[in-house]
């Protein structure tokens, strides 16, 4: 997800995102001790994603 999106969307809808993300880097992390990945690129790209959606909240939280 960009970051302009996550700029425009409401404060809840980014913490509903930020814990959808967490969800899927659990099952990822889950799958991926478990068997064998084939994109393992996922886990890095939702990784940044996290960062980012966390990145934007704490902006908002600051400026408000």
């Amino acid at each position: 997800m960009k970051a302009t999106q996550l700029r425009e969307m409401k404060p809840e809808d980014r913490i509903a995102e930020l814990e959808k993300l967490e969800k899927e880097l659990f099952n990822l992390r889950t799958r991926s001790q478990t068997e064998k990945l084939e994109n393992t690129h996922l886990l890095r790209n939702i990784k940044r994603d996290i960062a980012r959606c966390k990145t934007i909240i704490r902006q908002s939280q600051l400026k408000a």
